[in-house]
């Protein structure tokens, strides 16, 4: 049976929407997005402190307002939307230790309340909501040790439940939900990039380990359409036979195409056309876009390219307005927005780069 084209949209059609900025410069700040309102919740400022600010922008109206403080300053935290309410969870406080509170806004009620707190401290935890539950996975604890911890949050009870261990420990890692099943992919263990790719069955709760990334590289970044995964760019490490070479920017890409359950062979043309570590990556339009990051160059990149999976190359598209790494990204259906960040030091920079849909 031949396999139906993946539609993917014109080059023409992507551009760069420039919101107004926010009022905190900030970087490892946590953005959801519900009803069109984009939330952006903590981070650090310019002294590298956690922050309890959050700002709400009402995409349409292109406004910001200022919202309740949260009641646990925090940076690198995790958030999901979970029945209309934003959920933030975990991250590092202001002794830069990890957190275990858990905090719930109420839109309706315009105020926070504490929820049940995580079982253990954990920063860089991976959460999902899926059909009103709440996942989340890993993160580093109070002893900067990667956690294996997996726990579903039940709204009635105000409790969390643990579920099957991951089978490698890590934290930030990159999750993408496929049907029933969890994917994670990538995370950290210390200073070390994790090449595990694993998915948890979320009728079964039971964990499956496929290959790894093929190759190891820190500050890489993942995306997914609706075919493949995606492991791109990043800093590798030098290998253990030429050990005195240094640390270097690549532009490797590698897919793992999911009904096949293998990692493609890369060709030349499947490389990215900059090397970049620390962007953001998301996929619009049928496309895997990489966005900004550290190259080459003294200053971040503002280059933003396009991998199209049909002619198998990447291309060209319009720069992002401001060049930066470290950004927070938010992807919905139409749109990339990218998030704060460091430009020349933490940057309230917020631009999205839009899928016009043809009419």
């Amino acid at each position: 049976m031949p396999v139906p084209e993946m539609a993917v949209s014109p080059i023409k059609s992507l551009h760069w929407e420039h919101f107004p900025p926010m009022s905190q410069r900030r970087v490892y700040c946590t953005p959801v997005y519900h009803e069109g309102l984009l939330y952006v919740l903590g981070g650090c400022n310019e002294t590298g402190m956690p922050l309890d600010s959050v700002e709400v922008l009402d995409v349409e109206s292109q406004t910001w307002s200022q919202l309740p403080p949260l009641p646990t300053a925090r940076a690198g935290a995790s958030a999901v939307i979970v029945g209309g309410q934003v959920m933030v969870l975990g991250g590092m406080n202001q002794q830069q230790t990890p957190l275990a509170t858990v905090e719930m806004y109420h839109p309706d009620q315009g105020k926070w309340e504490p929820k049940a707190s995580l079982s253990q401290p954990s920063m860089g935890v991976t959460a999902v909501e899926k059909d009103g539950k709440v996942y989340a996975l890993g993160g580093m604890g109070v002893d900067t040790t990667p956690q294996a911890l997996v726990r579903t949050y039940e709204a009635e009870k105000d409790q969390w439940q643990p579920l099957t261990s991951m089978p490698t420990p890590r934290y930030g890692a990159t999750p993408f939900v496929k049907g029933d099943k969890l994917y994670l992919m990538g995370g950290r263990q210390g200073k070390m990039p994790v090449t595990a790719l694993e998915s948890f069955d979320l009728e079964t709760k039971s964990w499956t380990r496929y290959a790894c990334i093929p190759s190891r590289r820190a500050f890489s970044c993942c995306a997914t359409n609706e075919r493949s995964l995606f492991s791109l760019g990043g800093l590798q490490q030098p290998g253990p036979h030429n050990f005195y070479s240094r640390p270097h920017f690549v532009n490797t890409m590698e897919e793992y195409d999911l009904d096949q359950g293998v990692w493609i062979k890369p060709g030349r043309a499947s490389r990215m056309r900059e090397k970049r570590a620390d962007f953001v990556a998301g996929c619009l339009g049928g496309r895997v876009i990489a966005v900004g990051g550290l190259g080459n160059e003294p200053a971040p990149l503002s280059s933003v390219e396009s991998y199209n999976p049909v002619k198998r190359r990447w291309e060209s598209v319009a720069a992002m307005p401001t060049g930066r790494c470290s950004s927070a990204l938010l992807q919905t259906n139409s749109m990339l927005v990218v998030i704060g960040g460091v430009a020349q030091g933490p940057s309230n920079a917020v631009e999205a780069l839009c899928l016009q849909e043809s009419v």
